[in-house]
């Protein structure tokens, strides 16, 4: 068999409730046998290092994070519309020809419009509605 396929977990990590969502979905992952680059984990993003100088070393460990997965994962909740970080994280993903899936467990749409803002619906292969649904999906990306 060949080496695990790896995700990046794209998605906020502000909260006690994101982070504690976030290390769900990492475990859940992790039991169907694959690898995750999770930043708050992997990326030293916590708030003692959110210091100036300390900056840039987040954003290039990210990156790292994400041109070694084969897999992006954005978790899309908080609203109708998503994260900053992972927004850019999801531009950075689809330019780099990588595969992009969404996950909206949030029922909050944007409308008539689509489930989330137009370009990031656009750039995922699927948009899943809740976590069961995305490691159905994922049984194909393995």
């Amino acid at each position: 068999m060949g080496s695990k396929k790896q995700i990046y977990l794209a998605g906020p990590l502000f909260s006690k409730a994101e982070r504690d969502f976030n290390i769900y979905l990492k475990d859940r992952l992790v039991e169907k046998g694959f690898k995750v680059f999770l930043p708050q984990v992997d990326g030293e993003d916590n708030l003692s290092s959110r210091m100036h100088e300390r900056q840039m070393c987040i954003f290039e460990n990210d990156i790292k994070g994400i041109n070694e997965s084969d897999i992006i994962l954005a978790v899309l909740d908080g609203g109708s519309d998503v994260d900053s970080g992972t927004a850019w994280e999801m531009g950075y993903a689809y330019a780099r020809g990588k595969k992009v899936l969404g996950l909206k467990t949030d029922f909050r749409t944007f409308g008539e419009e689509g489930i989330v803002n137009l370009m990031m619906e656009m750039s995922v292969e699927v948009l899943a509605r809740d976590v069961e649904e995305i490691l159905k999906v994922l049984e194909d990306y393995r």
